[in-house]
């Protein structure tokens, strides 16, 4: 994913949760409804989402340190694991805690009754936007992966964390539309709390889906299944190795790969025709994928399995 189409859809993203949170608060105090308090809360934790991913994107484009000699890049999934805490905590939580007061002591909403319903409409309009153009960031780069195969599978963070908080967002302003809609028409503001409730538990069930994805790219991810082969495939390529002993990628971060890589060369080789193959075949991989930035070659000589366990 390039860093560009991934900026565009969080500061589309950050402008509407901003526009949206605003109005959301004004129809709550003039209201007092209880799914608006939630829904309202709710934008301002996407609204600081969103700024801690361009936060986490700035910060990881620092030079490497001595001290931090691969660089930064895996600062990108930091900050996105702290959005799934931020969407959990302050959203999902808050609505839950929201919906437990509102059950124990409802009350219909008396004063401006219909400004909820016009505000919610709104902002399902603006949602819809800022969900589009993450849509249309997203398919410039899944290719024909399946939507569930790119949240799954993307290595930069921003465009599946505001995919899953707008379409979250989208559903939470349906949730908050029946919960309000439902307490106009009943007077039961056990409605309302019902709403918020569905609000709560859908924000912590998307927050429990990108704390584990975001985990296992703090952890470490491969390179994709496709980039593996076309490495494997530049290091055969010329006649430097005989054959790949053993390989392992790792994502420093969304676009920079570290390759580890043991070859088989010939054992008549000279140590510059050595020097000479292992740079042939860096320049070689790095035109296959290009984010494989990092490259350690290790050359040897190739044993049958039975002679290595022999040799100890």
């Amino acid at each position: 994913m390039s860093a560009g189409g991934g900026t565009k859809a969080v500061v589309a993203a950050l402008a509407a949760n901003l526009g949206i949170a605003a109005t959301k608060f004004v129809a709550f105090a003039l209201s007092g409804s209880s799914s608006m308090l939630a829904e309202a809360v709710h934008s301002v934790a996407d609204s600081g989402n969103q700024a801690l991913l361009l936060l986490g994107a700035k910060r990881a484009k620092r030079q490497a340190t001595p001290e931090h000699p691969f660089g930064f890049g895996r600062e990108r999934y930091i900050y996105s694991f702290i959005v799934a805490i931020v969407l959990f905590s302050v959203g999902g939580l808050f609505a839950l805690y929201e919906a437990y007061h509102k059950w124990h002591d409802p009350h219909p909403i008396t004063a401006w009754k219909w400004l909820p319903i016009a505000v919610l409409l709104v902002s399902i309009v603006m949602e819809s936007f800022s969900f589009r153009t993450a849509i249309v960031e997203s398919n410039a780069v899944r290719g024909r992966s399946s939507w569930t195969q790119f949240v799954r599978r993307s290595k930069a963070p921003e465009l599946p964390v505001v995919l899953l908080e707008d379409l979250a967002a989208l559903v939470g302003l349906f949730f908050a539309l029946f919960g309000v809609g439902m307490t106009l028409i009943t007077n039961d503001g056990r409605w309302d709390a019902i709403g918020s409730a569905m609000i709560g538990l859908l924000l912590v069930t998307v927050a429990a889906i990108l704390a584990a994805e975001t985990k296992s790219l703090l952890l470490g991810e491969a390179a994709t299944e496709i980039d593996v082969r076309k490495i494997e495939a530049a290091i055969l390529a010329g006649d430097e190795a005989e054959r790949i002993i053993h390989m392992r990628t790792l994502h420093l971060g969304p676009e920079e790969v570290l390759v580890g890589a043991k070859i088989a060369i010939r054992h008549d080789d000279s140590a510059q025709a050595i020097a000479d193959g292992i740079d042939a075949i860096e320049k070689r991989v790095r035109e296959a994928v290009p984010i494989a930035q990092v490259i350690y070659l290790e050359p040897d000589l190739y044993r049958e399995p039975a002679k290595r366990e022999a040799d100890g």
